[in-house]
């Protein structure tokens, strides 16, 4: 594909999006409400909620949904004795339910500054935005109740789980506010590890928690955190990433001025020795946090920045570190 085809996608496909790919608003969230089809939220692992809802667990109890019968036990509730059965077989037996219970859906959604990244199509922090839009208005259809935590780095916003549209609509308000880039180093600093430890304070047992991030700033804090969430809630995280950060194009050359919070860098991208070894280098770290993520039996998908967000959850084979041509946002 040409550089001038390359850029006639790029914005036909921002214009379907209703975006600029660096700025949020409420209409491109809106929209994602009509796409709920493209997300599974049902039940990977036993549910341990406490609260009646409308999910079906796995541990055996009383409820509405009738599970099987078995010999009569001690302690077993005498109410549930299956008369029919007894007098069949001349032994007690029991009938056992399957307990209704609640799952509520959390979304941490990462804003901070590092998010605001982007060298195609979206920054990080749109794309972020889209998936915690979808995954609300997912939940919202299926009537679970919908919370979860915002980051930008400069503040943390909780919120509680509700249910209906307006704990959807009260969680794109938040993504709005905290979605702005900032446009000078904030005095407050806030790391991925307090917003996900603030999560785990929030969260209850039994809770789906979706965690979407870069996770560039994962440490000891994040995993422990995440250890102890995984004991009594499904964690699925999503990495969001960016093309140019796990390869730079071979076919760039000079000087490359790249500025952080501490410093200001000039990097000579013409040895091609350079871009290897930062090809390496980035493959490393992703293989290192896959084998992590595998370890505590976490659901993970990553999601470029190149591509709409529907046309990679309707794909079969899921794009991750798609190289194309474009200008960056940053």
């Amino acid at each position: 594909m040409s550089t001038q085809q390359s850029k006639q996608t790029v914005a036909a496909q921002l214009e379907a999006l209703s975006t600029d790919g660096v700025h949020l608003d409420l209409p491109q969230l809106l929209q994602y409400q009509h796409h709920t089809y493209l997300l599974d939220l049902a039940p990977k692992q036993v549910i341990q909620s406490k609260l009646a809802g409308s999910y079906l667990a796995r541990s055996k109890g009383r409820g509405m949904e009738f599970d099987e019968v078995r010999h009569y036990q001690p302690g077993d509730d005498v109410r549930t004795i299956d008369w029919r059965v007894t007098a069949r077989t001349g032994k007690v037996h029991t009938k056992l339910f399957r307990e209704e219970k609640e799952r509520p859906v959390f979304v941490l959604t990462d804003l901070s500054p590092g998010m605001h990244f982007g060298s195609v199509l979206l920054t990080k922090a749109v794309q972020a935005a889209h998936l915690a839009a979808l995954v609300g208005w997912h939940a919202k259809n299926r009537g679970d109740k919908f919370g979860g935590i915002l980051f930008n780095g400069s503040q943390i916003r909780e919120l509680k789980p509700a249910s209906r549209s307006v704990a959807v609509l009260r969680y794109l308000q938040q993504l709005l506010e905290l979605g702005i880039p900032a446009k000078a180093p904030a005095t407050t600093q806030y790391s991925l590890a307090e917003a996900v430890g603030q999560l785990r304070r929030l969260v209850r047992p039994g809770s789906l928690i979706y965690i979407i991030s870069d996770f560039f700033a994962l440490d000891g804090n994040v995993m422990r955190h995440l250890q102890s969430m995984r004991q009594h809630n499904e964690i699925r995280l999503c990495q969001i990433l960016d093309p140019l950060e796990q390869q730079l194009p071979m076919q760039v050359q000079g000087q490359l001025r790249v500025q952080s919070t501490q410093e200001v860098l000039q990097l000579d991208l013409t040895p091609q020795a350079i871009k290897q070894q930062y090809q390496q280098q980035q493959q490393q770290l992703l293989q290192q946090q896959q084998t992590f993520w595998r370890s505590l039996g976490l659901r993970h998908v990553q999601i470029s920045t190149a591509l709409p967000l529907r046309q990679q959850l309707s794909s079969t084979d899921a794009p991750s570190g798609m190289m194309t041509q474009g200008a960056a946002h940053g």
